[in-house]
C-alpha cells in the first residue's frame, strides 16, 4: 500500500472510523458488505468468536443464472436476499450493519433494502 489513491484513502479512513463502534456479537452479529467494480459480498461476523456465520457473493452458485455485468442493484438485492436466507437458516435475526467505509447508496443501499424485506433486522 505504497500508493493509494485518495478515494481509497478516504474509505478507508471512512471504514476505520466505523469500526470502532460496529461490532458483531453472538447476539448481534456485524452484516458487513464489500463491493468492487464487478462483484458485491456480504458476510454475517460474529467478532467475538472470529468466525463468519453465513456469506453471499455474486460468485455463488445460486447467482450464476444472472445475466451480464454483476456490479449493478439488481444483482447486489439478489446477494442481499440470499445473505439474509442463510442468516435466518443459521439462527441470525438481527444484526449490525456494516458498510465498510462505502457510502450507504446505489448497491450497498440495495443489498441493506433486500437483507430487510428478507427479513433480517437492523
Amino acid at each position: 500500500m505504497a500508493t493509494m489513491n485518495k478515494s481509497l484513502k478516504a474509505r478507508l479512513r471512512r471504514k476505520k472510523h466505523i469500526r470502532k463502534t460496529v461490532r458483531g456479537t453472538t447476539e448481534r452479529p456485524r452484516l458487513s458488505v464489500f463491493r468492487s467494480a464487478n462483484h458485491i459480498y456480504a458476510q454475517i461476523i460474529d467478532d467475538v468468536s472470529g468466525s463468519t456465520l453465513a456469506s453471499a457473493s455474486t460468485l455463488c452458485s445460486e447467482l450464476q443464472e444472472l445475466e451480464g455485468h454483476r456490479g449493478n442493484q439488481a444483482a447486489a438485492a439478489r446477494v442481499g436476499a440470499l445473505v439474509a436466507e442463510r442468516a435466518l437458516q443459521a439462527g441470525v435475526r438481527q444484526v449490525a450493519f456494516d458498510r465498510n467505509g462505502f457510502l450507504y447508496h446505489g448497491r450497498v443501499k440495495a443489498l441493506a433494502d433486500a437483507a430487510r424485506e428478507a427479513g433480517l433486522e437492523f
